[in-house]
């Protein structure tokens, strides 16, 4: 199995930015035409809109498939949170440049499964006949469920965010690739003992159902008995389940928290980083999106540009097949990500991680 660095293999895809994300933009021939199309959620899950982009070489049959250049695609979040919407919509943004820039049409839906396995699953069904030329499902479970469903029609499935693909069993699979934004959890921890040293219990906070943490956590519980420090884990499947989990945390007066790009521990970031921050304990996280809802801080990868690269990926499949295709495409990360609002409450000095990485400063929003 093979693996590249996505910036070595996308030298030759669009980068330029289109503006107004998964915002409809419908032209034909004119750049003046706009426009987008409502859908109403449907019994499959949440569809959230229907987007068209049409080039003006829609006869252009080299470049596009059996019907002149015209492709659909299906975008399928695993839940609603900021690192999937953010993906989704640099998904949409990307397949609009590759549409204006190739001159074709891509038609795209986006859907949420909102995280449920039954859910995705119709999903997956209903695209699938409706025979789109390629699914992107955006996180593990929503991945592993498309290619299921994918596995009779061989339909292209081009996942977006799996940390750990090979323990996800989406290896190996001729009609599957994507990108994964695998975590470098020994950094994140370097990075706790940086900014305080004196650390000596630490909270591991996750969800079992997530395939993301498994790994992750592993490699936490490993690094943490090697330096010596004690932990203690804390496990949820809903969103009460990580308020009470993180409570716990709270009362076993841990010193710091470590959570990995677990999808179920991120939707419930907003309810919990308060209490966290108010109890002096850092939460430290696989992805900046949690530390944009309010948890400390993150070195991972740039998910606007994971979107893209996805995009670009899922484009490839379509007009030049799987083959030239590798298993997945692992993203570059290095970026640190704090919360300074978070900082202040806790009452920390992060100055220390300007010498380990790029540092962005971000403060507490709800998207």
């Amino acid at each position: 199995m093979k693996k590249k660095m996505m910036s070595a293999v996308m030298a030759a895809a669009v980068t330029a930015a289109f503006l107004g994300g998964c915002g409809g933009k419908e032209t034909s021939g004119s750049p003046e035409a706009s426009g987008a199309k409502a859908e109403e959620t449907t019994a499959q899950g949440s569809k959230e809109t229907k987007e068209e982009k049409t080039g003006g070489a829609g006869e252009n049959t080299e470049a596009g498939n059996a019907d002149g250049g015209e492709y659909t695609v299906a975008v399928v979040k695993q839940m609603d949170h900021a690192s999937l919407d953010e993906i989704a919509a640099a998904v949409c943004e990307e397949l609009d440049a590759l549409a204006e820039k190739n001159g074709v049409s891509i038609q795209y839906e986006v859907y949420s499964g909102q995280g449920d396995q039954s859910v995705l699953t119709q999903i997956g069904t209903q695209v699938i006949s409706e025979q789109v030329d390629a699914v992107i499902p955006i996180a593990t479970l929503a991945a592993q469920v498309m290619a299921t469903c994918a596995e009779d029609t061989k339909t292209p499935v081009v996942y977006a965010a799996i940390s750990d693909p090979e323990a996800a069993e989406m290896t190996g699979i001729d009609y599957v690739t994507g990108t994964s934004d695998a975590l470098n959890t020994k950094f994140i921890l370097d990075m706790m003992l940086a900014q305080d040293p004196e650390v000596k219990k630490v909270g591991l906070l996750y969800s079992l159902s997530e395939d993301n943490s498994k790994t992750p956590i592993a490699e936490a519980k490993a690094y943490l008995e090697e330096k010596g420090i004690g932990y203690t884990e804390k496990t949820a499947n809903t969103n009460d389940e990580v308020i009470t989990a993180a409570s716990a945390l709270i009362a076993e007066d841990v010193d710091a928290i470590f959570t990995p790009t677990d999808n179920v521990i991120m939707s419930a970031e907003l309810a919990i980083y308060e209490s966290l921050a108010e109890a002096g304990i850092p939460h430290y996280t696989g992805a900046d999106s949690f530390v944009r809802n309010g948890a400390f801080a993150t070195c991972g990868v740039n998910y606007t540009d994971l979107g893209h690269e996805t995009a670009d990926l899922a484009y490839t499949a379509m007009t030049e097949g799987m083959d030239s295709l590798e298993d997945f495409y692992l993203a570059e990360g290095g970026i640190i990500t704090v919360n300074t609002e978070t900082a202040q409450t806790l009452g920390v000095d992060y100055s220390v991680f300007k010498d380990m990485g790029t540092l962005v400063e971000v403060g507490t929003t709800e998207d």
